[in-house]
């Protein structure tokens, strides 16, 4: 070889190293470091109460870490979502999300702003749970039903307060929507997460809110609130004595707050396919299985085909709703 020839082998020489290295990366079994699952809102809420029994269950299962990163802001869950939507679709971060989802791109084109990220850059892994939003007031408070409150209400437009999630949130939807099949108008109060609104509904600083069961349940056992309506089509175990509002003749009150993990739209296959096998086996874990029993949110399973199903037919029914609403704050 002449001096020529060893200085152009020279040269490409790190090139090839390079090529090498990514390809023994690529091909490297996944996992193979730390996984990310964005939560879309602060501690305490259903997307925090389904995302930390699954990872602890999902890290025991692929041999890595699995790290909850609370990530709220924006109102809703679009902070966390649009983080998720922009991530290497490496199998690395993934995203535990409410049924907010797809509601809150529809919000930003109702408002004419910038839409934060599209549905479509998603992938449904699994669902993990699904329950009815519960109307729930303080223990100390003067109603003692639902007719109770639509009542006083009425009398009173505008002067009850509710807390959410943030506009257009789950929450804030399932109240709008039972106040327009009830007639009345409440005072909408927003914060950054299920978990805060919580608080100030137990503070005092609002006076009702929508939440999922396992949110409630733990302060209702406790004596601190009480629950009047059931936005479900049906009753549920944990809260049996509970009317729905569909019960009560407000035929057009169904609104869900179900749980999900999503990946990234262009996930590879095999990644896909192995986070998929993860979660079926999660879902079936006593300890997944008793953290959610003991919250008083039932295991509502559903594997990609069936998820990415349900999450289509849900948005069509929810997008409905949010343009029924109109313009609110």
């Amino acid at each position: 070889m002449n001096r020529r020839e060893l200085l152009k082998a020279a040269a490409v020489l790190p090139l090839a190293q390079a090529a090498c290295s990514q390809s023994s990366f690529a091909q490297a079994p996944y996992p193979s470091r730390n996984i990310t699952m964005i939560v879309p809102f602060p501690a305490g809420g259903q997307a925090d109460l389904a995302a930390r029994p699954v990872a602890m269950a999902l890290e025991r299962i692929l041999g890595k870490p699995v790290i909850v990163d609370n990530r709220a802001g924006g109102g809703g869950g679009s902070v966390g979502n649009a983080a998720a939507a922009r991530a290497e679709p490496d199998g690395y971060t993934l995203l535990m999300t409410l049924s907010s989802l797809a509601v809150l791109p529809e919000a930003d084109r109702l408002f004419d702003r910038p839409v934060a990220y599209e549905v479509s850059q998603f992938m449904p892994i699994a669902r993990v749970l699904a329950d009815p939003t519960l109307l729930a007031v303080p223990a100390s408070a003067p109603w003692k039903t639902a007719q109770d409150f639509i009542e006083d209400a009425s009398r009173r437009p505008g002067q009850i307060t509710y807390g959410s999630s943030g506009p257009y949130g789950t929450l804030h939807v399932a109240m709008e929507m039972f106040a327009n099949s009830a007639g009345i108008k409440l005072l909408h109060v927003p914060f950054r997460g299920a978990g805060p609104a919580l608080t100030a509904l137990l503070g005092g600083t609002v006076q009702a809110i929508a939440a999922a069961p396992g949110t409630l349940k733990p302060q209702v056992d406790d004596g601190k609130l009480r629950v009047l309506g059931n936005c479900g089509a049906q009753r549920i175990a944990s809260f049996p004595d509970v009317p729905t509002f569909q019960e009560l003749g407000y035929k057009d009150v169904e609104m869900y707050i179900w749980a999900g993990l999503f990946a990234q739209s262009s996930l590879p296959a095999p990644i896909a396919t192995r986070l998929r096998e993860a979660m079926g086996q999660v879902m079936k874990s006593p300890d997944v299985l008793k953290a959610f029993e003991t919250s008083g949110s039932l295991v509502a399973y559903q594997d990609a085909p069936a998820f990415a199903q349900f999450v289509a037919t849900d948005s069509t029914r929810l997008i409905a709703a949010v343009k029924k609403i109109g313009k609110v704050e």
